[in-house]
C-alpha cells in the first residue's frame, strides 16, 4: 500500500483585534506555546510561534489532509478562549477576522524562522502594515485595501 508524502510549509499572519497591544510579554510566550500545542493536537508540525504586541506569525508543516483555513481557525478560537479562561486581559479578547497564509520551500525554512525568530527586532524598523503589504508584494497577491486588517498608523 502506497503512502501519502507531502512537503507544505505554511506562515500564518494574523492580528489582534482593533490592532490592540494586547499580546503582553509576560504572558505572550505561554500563549504561543499553547498556539504550538493546538497545532500538535491537530497532528501538524508547528515549527515557530512568535509574534509581538498585536500579531501573530505562526509557521507550520502542513499534512494535506488538513486545510489552511481549519488550522488557523482551530488556532484562533482555542487560543482567544484560553487567553480569556486566564484572565490575561480586562474585558474580551478576539482576533481580527482574516489571516494570511504564505507558502514556503524546504529550503526556506531556516530563513522564515529566523524572520519569525525576531519579530520584535524587526518591528523596530517596520511597521506591521508595512510588513503585511510587502508579504503580500512579495507573493505576488492581489488585494483591495479596504478588505485588510485594521491599520493603526
Amino acid at each position: 500500500m502506497a503512502g501519502t508524502f507531502s512537503q507544505i510549509y505554511i506562515q500564518y499572519v494574523f492580528a489582534v483585534k482593533g490592532r490592540e497591544n494586547l499580546l503582553l510579554k509576560p504572558w505572550r510566550d505561554e500563549v504561543f506555546k499553547y498556539m504550538a500545542g493546538i497545532i500538535k493536537g491537530k497532528n501538524q508540525k508547528p515549527i515557530i510561534v512568535n509574534g509581538v504586541a498585536d500579531h501573530v506569525h505562526i509557521f507550520v508543516g502542513l499534512k494535506p489532509a488538513m486545510s489552511i483555513s481549519d488550522l488557523v481557525r482551530d488556532i484562533k478560537n482555542n487560543s482567544s478562549n484560553f487567553i480569556n479562561e486566564q484572565k490575561f486581559i480586562k474585558g474580551k479578547f478576539s482576533w481580527q477576522e482574516g489571516y494570511g497564509a504564505f507558502s514556503y520551500a524546504h529550503s526556506q525554512i531556516e530563513n522564515v524562522y529566523q524572520y519569525i525568530a525576531n519579530q520584535e527586532e524587526h518591528h523596530r524598523k517596520k511597521t506591521f502594515k508595512e510588513e503585511y503589504l510587502d508579504f503580500l508584494e512579495k507573493f505576488e497577491i492581489e488585494y483591495n485595501e479596504k478588505y485588510l486588517f485594521e491599520w493603526m498608523d
